[in-house]
C-alpha cells in the first residue's frame, strides 16, 4: 500500500517564489530608504541587503544626494540639515547628532549656562562620501550618515578656514583628502598676504603632505565662499565663481597649470561641476530677453567651451519670492554624477531648489523642480551645500 505524499507547491505570488537572485535585484531598484527599510521586513531580505556586495553595488549604482546644512552661529538648536534624495524624489531631515559640534563655549553671566556656538574659524563641509571640518589646525573627518564615527587627523601644517576639499583615490587604490585655499585668522582678521599651501592627507598613514598654493591669482578671494571645485581625471579644478580664474591640481604629479579665463559672454558669476563623465559651467547670464542660467560643456584641453542647456524661465523665476534686483545673487549651484542643482540659500520659500539630469547615453540635459522641505526651515546664519554618493553601509551600521 503506498503512502500519499503530500508535496507544498511554492506560492507564485510569494517572494520566496522568485529566489534570492531576483529578490536582490528587486530590491536593488528601491530607493535607499526603502531599502532601509526592508531590511527589517524579514529574515531573508536582511540577509540579502547587509551582505557587503550588495551594498557596495547598490551605493555604486544610486545617484548623489543633495545636502543642506543650516548653521546658526549663536544658537546651536537651530542648526537643521537635509537632504534630498532624487531616486525618491523627497527631503529627509538629519538628524544633527550626525554632524560636528561648534568647539567654542561661553557662560552666561549670572548663571551656569553654557552656549555652544560657531566661531569664524570654523568651517563644515561634504565632498566624495565624507563629512569634514576645520577649526583652526585642526581637521576632523568622518563618512557621510555614519553615526558616531569622527575622526581627527594630526593638525594641518597651516590653519584655515573654509577650504575647498576633495576626495580622490591614488593608483594604489587609496583614498586621499585634499585641501587647498582657505582663509587664516590673525587675531581674528583675515590674512590676506598669506597664501596656504595645498595639503594633502593619507588616511592610511595618518600623515600630511605639502604641496605648491594656490596660484596668486586667486589672492583675492581664495575660500569655499568664492571658489568652486571639481575634481575631473586626475585634475583637482579650482574655479573663482567671479573671476572665472581656472587652475588644476594635477594630483600625480603635483603642480597647477597655468591659470586661464572661463568666461562666456555674459556671465555675471558661474560654478564649474564635474558631471557625467565631463566638466560643466553653470552659471548665470545676463541675456537680451533678460536673465538666464545656462551650462556650457567646457573642453579640457583647450577651456573652450559650448552650451548645452538653458533653464527654462518659470524654474528660474520659480527660485525667487522678491523683485529685489540683488535676488540672483543668492543662486548656488552643486553638482556629481548626471545632476546639477540649483538653488537659492537665503530663506525664501524654504530654499527651492531644481535639478538638471543628463543624459548618459544622449547627453540630452532634462530640468525639473525639486519638492520645497517637508519642515519649515530655520533662518540660519551659513548654508552649507554640496552633492555625494551614499554609502548603504554607513546607514545600515547607523540603524544599528
Amino acid at each position: 500500500m503506498e503512502e500519499s505524499k503530500s508535496i507544498k507547491e511554492p506560492d507564485p505570488f510569494s517572494f520566496d517564489y522568485l529566489g534570492s537572485d531576483l529578490t536582490e535585484l528587486i530590491l536593488s531598484h528601491l530607493p535607499i530608504r526603502s531599502i532601509v527599510r526592508a531590511a527589517a521586513v524579514c529574515k531573508p531580505w536582511r540577509t540579502i541587503i547587509t551582505s557587503a556586495a550588495f551594498s557596495r553595488r547598490v551605493s555604486a549604482a544610486k545617484k548623489p544626494w543633495l545636502f543642506l546644512y543650516g548653521q546658526n552661529n549663536i544658537f546651536l538648536k537651530n542648526n537643521q540639515a537635509f537632504a534630498f534624495d532624487p531616486e525618491s524624489n523627497e527631503w529627509i531631515k538629519l538628524p544633527t547628532a550626525l554632524f560636528p559640534l561648534p568647539t567654542s563655549q561661553a557662560w552666561t553671566p549670572h548663571m551656569f549656562l553654557a552656549i555652544v556656538y560657531a566661531t569664524p574659524e570654523e568651517s563644515f563641509v561634504g565632498s566624495g562620501g565624507f563629512f569634514f571640518t576645520t577649526a583652526a589646525a585642526k581637521f576632523s573627518y568622518a563618512p557621510i550618515l555614519k553615526d558616531g564615527a569622527w575622526r581627527q587627523t594630526p593638525p594641518l601644517k597651516f590653519s584655515r578656514c573654509n577650504p575647498l576639499v576633495g576626495v580622490y583615490d591614488d593608483r594604489a587604490g587609496f583614498s586621499k583628502f585634499i585641501v587647498v585655499g582657505g582663509v587664516r585668522f590673525i587675531g581674528g582678521l583675515v590674512d590676506i598676504e598669506d597664501r596656504l599651501a595645498v595639503e594633502i592627507y593619507n588616511p592610511f598613514s595618518n600623515s600630511w603632505d605639502l604641496c605648491p598654493p594656490l596660484p596668486a591669482d586667486f589672492r583675492s578671494g581664495n575660500s569655499s565662499q568664492w571658489l568652486s571645485s571639481a575634481l575631473f581625471k586626475g585634475k583637482f579644478y579650482v574655479f573663482g565663481i567671479c573671476s572665472c580664474f581656472v587652475s588644476s591640481f594635477d594630483l600625480s604629479k603635483r603642480f597647477w597649470s597655468e591659470v586661464q579665463t572661463l568666461r562666456p559672454p555674459g556671465v555675471l558669476f558661474s560654478f564649474l561641476i564635474s558631471c557625467q563623465d565631463q566638466l560643466v559651467l553653470a552659471g548665470l547670464s545676463n541675456a537680451p530677453c533678460g536673465p538666464s542660467f545656462n551650462l556650457w560643456k567646457v573642453d579640457e584641453e583647450t577651456m573652450e567651451f559650448s552650451e548645452i542647456a538653458i533653464m527654462p524661465q518659470e524654474l528660474l523665476y520659480g527660485l525667487f519670492d522678491s523683485d529685489e534686483d540683488d535676488k540672483l545673487a543668492s543662486l548656488k549651484c552643486v553638482g556629481l554624477g548626471s545632476l546639477i542643482y540649483v538653488f537659492n540659500e537665503e530663506h525664501h520659500r524654504n530654499y527651492p531648489a531644481c535639478v538638471c539630469e543628463i543624459s548618459s547615453d544622449s547627453g540630452k540635459c532634462s530640468w525639473r523642480r525639486v519638492p520645497n522641505l517637508m519642515v519649515p526651515a530655520n533662518r540660519f546664519h551659513k548654508v552649507i551645500s554640496f552633492c555625494s554618493t551614499i554609502s548603504l553601509g554607513n546607514i545600515l551600521q547607523s540603524e544599528g
